[in-house]
């Protein structure tokens, strides 16, 4: 009887994928390409800045658990196994436009573990393990720690495996049962994922090597990825679409954080323009004690014509102190005969 059963709803299933156009088909490619730019963004952004700090640790263990489990979710459950056995009864292209679900998530676990990867590679941890011998933020996560994580991620991911292979061959009956559990624990993990990332940005008050491109590229592609999956699964499949929705709404709040954070206030880009400054006027200090009329300052136009010869025929004529008791007797004279 389950035997018929299960032929029954994988016919459906391959009635269904015959019946999926190019629209969908469309979509889910451009998620993919989508979730590939997104996350390329962030692993430039930490390899760029070479360091991972602003990146919470436990964002990452959370974000690794939630894929692990998330992938482990989608390859069993019953609809993305039809849609496997499907291949054998369609067309090409009609197999790779089932697949693609299993395709975009795979590619998310993928991209995720990078992260982690690099979080690793670029954690600072000379600098980590000198503030630990003095006083180190209780924030500031240590070696030990991301060490900590990265094992977390490693063992979870192979529990996944191990305890999915087992259902699968030696009690496929429990597979469906088994593959909502995963889903229930990604969409448990993706829940809080981004509460301790939220908390470290609002402890640092700048973004850090967290990619504010990454979220405005996967903040509405959540959304829309979550709507292509509910397309396809229906809502047999809550446990696997379900979990970006909530991804993308916390996502969404961290997004809000960082650009108030890196984008400057009115006020703070007024203080760092320069304002304009009137250029300094040097003014002469030493008046000219000059007799009036003096030799030079009486008849100037027969001892210069441009400003730079006045100045100079006056500050010859200050300097040398001479008065004039009479007036010249002609331009260009020879001034008064007597001796001060």
């Amino acid at each position: 009887m389950m035997a018929i059963m299960d032929s029954v709803f994988v016919a459906d299933r391959c009635d269904s994928l015959r019946e999926g156009g190019f629209t969908n088909f469309f979509i889910s490619i451009l998620i993919v390409i989508g979730i590939l730019l997104s996350y390329v963004t962030q692993h430039y952004r930490i390899i760029s800045r070479g360091t991972s700090e602003g990146i919470s640790p436990y964002f990452v263990l959370l974000g690794v658990t939630s894929a692990n489990a998330q992938f482990g979710n989608i390859l069993t459950l019953p609809q993305s196994r039809a849609d496997v056995a499907c291949c054998k009864e369609v067309s090409p292209f009609e197999c790779t436009a089932g697949l693609l679900g299993i395709v975009q998530i795979g590619t998310q676990w993928i991209c995720f573990a990078i992260i982690l990867v690099l979080f690793l590679v670029f954690f600072r941890r000379d600098e980590a393990d000198r503030l630990d011998e003095y006083e180190r933020d209780p924030d500031q996560p240590s070696w030990r720690t991301a060490v900590t994580v990265a094992a977390i991620c490693l063992v979870h991911g192979l529990l996944v495996v191990i305890i999915s292979a087992a259902f699968a061959l030696g009690a496929p009956q429990y597979l469906g049962s088994w593959a909502n559990f995963l889903g229930i624990m990604a969409a448990a993990c993706a829940a809080i994922q981004y509460i301790p990332q939220i908390w470290t940005t609002y402890h640092l008050k700048h973004a850090g090597s967290l990619s504010i491109l990454m979220m405005c590229i996967q903040t509405p592609g959540g959304f829309l990825f979550a709507a292509s999956l509910a397309a396809r699964l229906g809502w047999g499949g809550w446990s696997s679409w379900g979990v970006y929705v909530l991804t993308a709404t916390m996502q969404g709040i961290l997004l809000i954080m960082a650009i108030s954070y890196e984008w400057p206030s009115q006020e703070e880009r007024n203080q760092s323009t320069p304002q304009p400054q009137r250029p300094t006027y040097n003014r002469r200090t030493t008046p000219r004690v000059l007799p009036s009329p003096g030799p030079y300052s009486a008849h100037l136009q027969a001892y210069a014509e441009t400003q730079e010869e006045i100045e100079h025929a006056l500050d010859r004529e200050s300097v040398q102190g001479v008065g004039e008791n009479q007036p010249l007797l002609a331009p260009g004279g020879l001034g008064s005969s007597g001796v001060r």
